[in-house]
């Protein structure tokens, strides 16, 4: 029986007399059915992926939109804050509080109501301030600024700081237009702020006159702190939608969305408060949400631009096109190869009959090797004699570059297997090297050891259906019993799998490498080992900034951390650390760090850990520095609690110390007391000499009884000419002394201009059991007998 009467089919299932223009057109047909699967599977994603990106962008757009209007309403807040918490603010204080603020806002403004008998003494007031020919005005039909006339109230612009060159509209009435004045009900009515309809802004460019009024009340207030009655006056944000929210955006052409902002104050027609200057594209893809500023909701519509559609274009006409050609030269391939085989076979069929009696002879002698090698299928072994003639093809050799040992032994060389361009360029190299030319044919034979020996060398192999392999190939001569070369054996190992894990982590290293580098601080894994030694295992380039030190220092020693933390919190940050292990709970953390070159900075750093499998605790984290952050906290509390006029401590910083040693006495004991004074006929120095005089008069005193009192005393102003001292430490009879001391050191010397100012003074001491409001209220009752009794004068605790 013939061992070849039982012929393999193509593929598995196809006859190998079947025709190669047969097979080739069935290849075409499938290969254009998966390609229209595919397209219709990769356009269906990039439907999903396009909707997505949109999205994503939107609610990014959204959230900018809505943190804009929430910074107006912030900004303007602290404004109406600054008004309320003093009793006088000047043109220079206004015009230095709201100058940072102005960013993305055209003005901010400060309105003072005044009544019809009131309209001389303001107009006077104001020019004294420096504004030379204020006067209260009004809008004619022209749209110019002229005298108002004549009504029971005016809200008149008193201060504005502007961006706009056409300058400020000071004195400007705003009851005396309706839109305005229904925004400053509104704000009455709701005790909060209020934003108008649409409207053209007074004094600004054309280009950015259209858009809104943002107003918040400044209520009056007593000496006690309440408020009363309707505000004293409004601060305004004048807001133009078109500097808003365009400032930052991309380019018109790059910018990936379209945004138009309604206005729903009105039942009407919806005005377009916004509207982006690239118009949107032709897409079913589009949002809307509402956005609230101040007591007006504003519908935000979104959708794409044609710089959005542009950048997300469909792959699916690129994959149809190489699906097509693939599936083409596919088929011919296949149609080379089955006609090639067909004729292989007729070939192999002539010659069958004349190998068949010496395979009978040679199948013992190579049954034990072909064994072997055939149990070598992780390795393919190739034998060649010396013209380059594969003579051995073991199974290995047969599943890794996808050839049949019939197709290839006598048939094909080493050389046709091997990538040209790489024989050609090892042929050069060896060229090169001995001094004389050396054939490509030998080039994967040829040593390339100076002392001789055999190595293995990586080479790329052409595989049957023509993709390549890339392998590790040994190749050595194979000598026979006297000695002679009778040919070469090449071992081959396939490493395509190693390469390509090779390249992934190179890449992924390399993709971390430049995201860190764009990430304002830096990030890092920290490993805390189960007996309690710390490692870094990995730090990018950031570190760098925040410690002064080289990342690979830290890999290399994790201690040199601590050697730049702030003695003062080492041990802080150490039991952080410990505390987040234990617990295995979110790791964040603010210190100091003492550098080499840039001092003193403060850094913030945070990580989430996860347990190892071995006990110990690795931290994935990021650490920025906040120094900036840290100055401008401290900057903004010392504005908080001093008193801006006089420059010592305000009523906020006394009201804290107060109830810290109010605390440390009824917990420890001790003694405390506080003094207040209240400058006689205060008043009539204002009216007798203008407020500039009673300023500096206030100062005077401060400056007086600041050089008289201890360093542990806190001394601050309450309000107005109303001053209050408190003393740790000292009991009443001290603090009577003290008061004696102080009321001395102002009758003593007289003030430039006013002479002789004397104070009224009160004196209280803490008793046990008693509270902060009946201490003050004692203090307050004595200031209150020492203006009965006729003022100037020190008065003794009262029961």
């Amino acid at each position: 029986m013939s061992l070849y009467a039982v012929r393999p089919k193509i593929l598995g299932f196809i006859s190998e007399d079947v025709s190669a223009g047969l097979v080739a057109l069935m290849v075409l047909l499938v290969g254009a059915i998966l390609t229209a699967l595919l397209a219709w599977s990769t356009l269906n994603l990039f439907h999903n992926q396009l909707r997505q990106r949109f999205q994503l962008l939107a609610s990014e757009r959204y959230s900018r939109i809505e943190e804009r209007f929430q910074d107006q309403e912030q900004r303007l807040d602290g404004l109406r804050r600054f008004f309320a918490n003093s009793d006088t603010v000047s043109h220079a204080e206004f015009n230095g509080y709201t100058q940072p603020l102005l960013h993305r806002t055209q003005a901010y403004s400060f309105a003072e109501r005044v009544s019809r008998d009131q309209r001389a003494a303001f107009e006077r007031r104001a020019r004294e301030e420096g504004l030379s020919g204020f006067t209260l005005r009004e809008l004619n039909a022209a749209g110019q600024l002229q005298l108002a006339g004549e009504r029971d109230e005016y809200v008149a612009v008193l201060y504005s700081q502007t961006q706009s060159k056409l300058g400020a509209p000071l004195g400007y009435d705003l009851l005396a237009q309706p839109l305005r004045r229904a925004t400053l009900e509104r704000a009455d009515q709701h005790q909060g702020m209020a934003v108008s309809q649409p409207m053209h802004l007074v004094n600004i460019e054309p280009a950015y006159a259209r858009g809104v009024l943002l107003v918040a009340p400044v209520m009056p207030h007593s000496n006690k702190g309440g408020a009363t009655g309707k505000p004293f006056g409004y601060v305004m944000a004048v807001i133009s939608m078109r500097q808003l929210l365009a400032d930052g955006l991309p380019e018109a052409g790059r910018d990936y969305l379209s945004v138009r902002i309604l206005d729903l104050s009105t039942d009407e027609q919806h005005e377009v408060l916004f509207e982006s200057p690239n118009a949107p594209a032709h897409s079913d893809l589009s949002t809307t949400r509402l956005l609230r500023l101040a007591d007006h909701d504003y519908q935000v519509d979104i959708r794409p631009s044609e710089a959005f559609l542009q950048a997300n274009h469909s792959s699916v006409t690129t994959l149809v096109v190489l699906g097509g050609l693939l599936s083409v030269l596919l088929s011919a391939l296949l149609y080379v190869l089955v006609s090639q085989r067909q004729r292989a076979l007729k070939m192999v069929e002539q010659r069958t009959a004349e190998l068949r009696a010496r395979e009978q002879e040679l199948r013992g002698t190579h049954g034990q090797l072909r064994g072997v090698l055939d149990a070598a299928t992780q390795v393919a072994i190739i034998a060649t004699d010396l013209r380059g003639v594969i003579s051995t093809f073991n199974a290995g050799a047969e599943q890794m570059l996808g050839y049949t040992a019939a197709d290839v032994v006598g048939h094909m060389t080493l050389e046709n297997l091997h990538l040209p361009r790489e024989l050609a360029a090892r042929s050069a190299e060896l060229s090169a090297r001995y001094g004389k030319p050396v054939p490509a044919c030998h080039a994967m034979l040829v040593e390339g050891g100076e002392e001789g020996g055999h190595e293995a060398r990586e080479w790329t192999l052409v595989r049957g259906d023509g993709s390549h392999l890339i392998v590790n190939m040994l190749a050595t001569p194979v000598l026979d019993e006297q000695g002679l070369w009778v040919g070469h054996l090449a071992i081959c190992i396939d490493i395509t799998e190693r390469k390509r894990v090779h390249e992934a982590l190179a890449a992924r290293d390399l993709l971390l490498k430049k995201l860190s580098a764009h990430v304002p601080g830096g990030i890092y894994q920290f490993k805390m080992e189960f007996d309690g030694r710390f490692s870094v295992i990995y730090a990018s380039d950031g570190i760098r900034e925040i410690y002064e030190l080289e990342p690979d220092v830290l890999l290399l020693n994790a201690e040199a951390i601590f050697t730049r933390i702030h003695p003062q919190d080492t041990t802080r940050v150490r039991a952080s650390i410990r505390a987040s292990a234990n617990s295995l709970s979110h790791w964040r953390e603010e210190y100091r760090v003492q550098l080499p070159q840039r001092g003193l900075r403060w850094v913030r750093g945070e990580a989430t850990p996860e347990e190892l499998p071995g006990g110990g605790v690795l931290w994935h984290g990021y650490i920025s520095d906040i120094t900036d952050t840290k100055r401008v906290e401290e900057e903004l509390r010392a504005l908080s609690v001093t008193d801006s006029l006089t420059g010592i401590h305000n009523r906020r910083y006394f009201q804290e110390r107060l109830t810290t040693e109010m605390a440390r006495v009824e917990r420890g004991g001790g003694e405390l007391s506080v003094i207040m004074l209240d400058i006689d006929h205060f008043k009539r120095i204002n009216d007798q000499y203008g407020h500039a005089v009673g300023d500096r008069v206030l100062q005077a005193v401060c400056e007086r009884i600041g050089h008289r009192l201890r360093r542990s005393d806190v001394f601050c102003r309450l309000g107005g000419e109303e001053f209050m001292v408190l003393c740790p430490d000292i009991g009443g009879e001290q603090a009577h002394l003290l008061s004696l001391e102080l009321w001395q050191s102002l009758r003593s010397a007289p003030i430039d201009e006013v002479g002789v100012v004397t104070a009224s003074f009160g004196i209280a001491s803490w008793r046990p059991g008693e509270g902060a409001d009946a201490l003050l209220l004692r203090a307050d009752s004595g200031v209150y007998v020492a203006k009965q009794e006729g003022r100037d004068r020190v008065q003794g605790e009262m029961n």
